[in-house]
């Protein structure tokens, strides 16, 4: 079944990470063990494109990601805006080059989403037809100053989450406490007028409900799991879920092995205690609480600094996320309920976007 992923950072690996996203998964675990790169995730990785091909990922939300150092964040972090600027700027580049050579597709508007989407459904055999990337900014860090952001939407921009770990330039984050900053309402002001969907998560408590306040435009998730059920500042409230569905939004559930497993621990505890299951257990919370299936979707994150070491342990790569179709049906969900899920909740949403 076609499956769209709404976030995947795949320059970041490229780029950052100096990975071949052309190899199969396999050559590329190979690759990276035989050098004995060791940071986390190699040797493990779960995502590439033609991986992505095998699992019918026919549409992804794509990032660039390049924090900047503010009281709280990783000192690693790029020293100046500018920096992040110039370092997600070569991220945006690499996606044009693929581009180029007709391996992707960028989609920013319902024309070229329609089409994408024509193609793929039609044709029997798409091993030749490019991957669909829609593009986010995870992290507003690249955005310099809140106008900027009308040239970043010239270059293809649609999606902007205003903070990651830590603290941006315009928010309060995963792992902090507090509100939006200085020039938070100023971004999202800006946002509103170029017709950018403002993503959610990463948000903490109190600027997520400051950017509700600030923001009148469209809003996603594009990877946030349930606090109901994994205890844990990363995830949603059933409140923010319902703030959400009330805005008639989309969530899309991440694999990231903490956010499905109460207690986990980086590094030590074993992939072998989670499964799928609990992925479609948070795709159902959603559901129950919105009363429909018209807010649930798939955010895999999978490839996100981590590899099998750190998600479900029935998942080898990407393509497994097909195996949440029987799983859901297992739930009593219907076809149509799992098509939704798996794509149309997302293209309705970006329809009624750009329309």
């Amino acid at each position: 079944m076609l499956l769209i992923d709404a976030h995947l950072d795949l320059s970041m690996n490229a780029i950052n990470g100096n990975r071949d996203l052309n190899l199969e998964n396999f050559a590329l675990r190979t690759h990276e063990t035989e050098r004995n790169i060791t940071e986390p995730g190699r040797g493990r990785s779960t995502t590439t494109l033609p991986e992505m091909r095998k699992g019918e990922v026919f549409l992804s939300v794509v990032t660039v990601i390049a924090r900047a150092t503010h009281p709280g964040s990783n000192p690693k972090d790029a020293a100046h805006q500018e920096i992040s600027y110039g370092r997600a700027q070569g991220q945006l580049a690499y996606y044009r080059v693929l581009e180029a050579q007709n391996k992707i597709r960028m989609i920013g508007d319902t024309q070229t989403l329609d089409a994408h989407v024509g193609v793929w459904q039609q044709n029997a055999d798409t091993s030749a037809e490019p991957l669909g990337f829609i593009l986010s900014m995870e992290g507003a860090d690249p955005i310099v100053w809140p106008e900027q952001v009308h040239a970043w939407y010239e270059d293809g921009l649609r999606v902007v989450s205003l903070s990651h770990y830590g603290i941006s330039a315009y928010a309060h984050g995963t792992g902090t406490e507090g509100g939006l900053t200085e020039k938070g309402p100023a971004l999202l002001k800006e946002m509103e007028k170029a017709g950018i969907v403002l993503d959610l998560t990463h948000l903490a408590d109190q600027a997520f409900d400051e950017a509700l306040d600030n923001f009148s435009g469209r809003v996603l998730a594009s990877h946030n799991n349930c606090r109901a059920l994994v205890p844990n500042q990363r995830q949603f409230t059933d409140e923010q879920i319902k703030a959400i569905i009330e805005r008639d939004g989309v969530i899309g559930t991440a694999l990231d092995a903490w956010m499905l497993y109460p207690g986990w621990i980086k590094g030590e505890t074993s992939p072998s205690v989670l499964t799928l299951a609990s992925v479609a257990e948070h795709i159902d919370h959603v559901c129950q609480l919105a009363g429909d299936t018209r807010h649930a979707a798939i955010g895999s994150d999978l490839d996100g600094g981590y590899g099998t070491e750190q998600t479900p342990g029935d998942l080898d790569t990407i393509a497994d996320l097909q195996k949440l179709d029987s799983l859901l049906r297992d739930k009593g969900y219907s076809t149509e309920d799992v098509e939704g899920i798996f794509h149309n909740n997302w293209l309705r949403f970006f329809r009624e976007v750009w329309s």
